[in-house]
């Protein structure tokens, strides 16, 4: 508390549609490289750790959806989550423009 970061949206990045923001907006934060950053999120409904033998290799999906950042797959239950890596995400172009503005 008390400092501010760059904050960057995942909606703007992905290019999912016009975010809104209000007073239930979340943002989760992360030290990425010695970096603080914040990420506007959907929603965050867990924080878990898998196990090697629940995760599985990304999927090929193509041209259509990009994989660049995706881990692979994981499963707990019945649910399948997509796993990003958060650095490689992070530390995309978009990042670094965030980086030359915080300079």
């Amino acid at each position: 508390r008390g400092i501010i970061i760059p904050v960057v949206d995942m909606r703007i990045k992905f290019n999912l549609g016009t975010p809104v923001y209000d007073q239930f907006t979340v943002v989760i934060i992360l030290n990425i490289g010695g970096r603080i950053v914040g990420m506007v999120v959907d929603s965050v409904s867990d924080v878990t750790t898998l196990k090697p033998d629940q995760v599985k290799p990304a999927p090929e999906m193509g041209a259509a959806f990009s994989t660049d950042y995706m881990i692979g797959l994981g499963t707990i239950d019945e649910r399948m989550l997509i796993l990003v890596d958060i650095d490689k995400l992070m530390s995309s172009s978009e990042m670094g423009l965030v980086e030359t503005l915080a300079a």
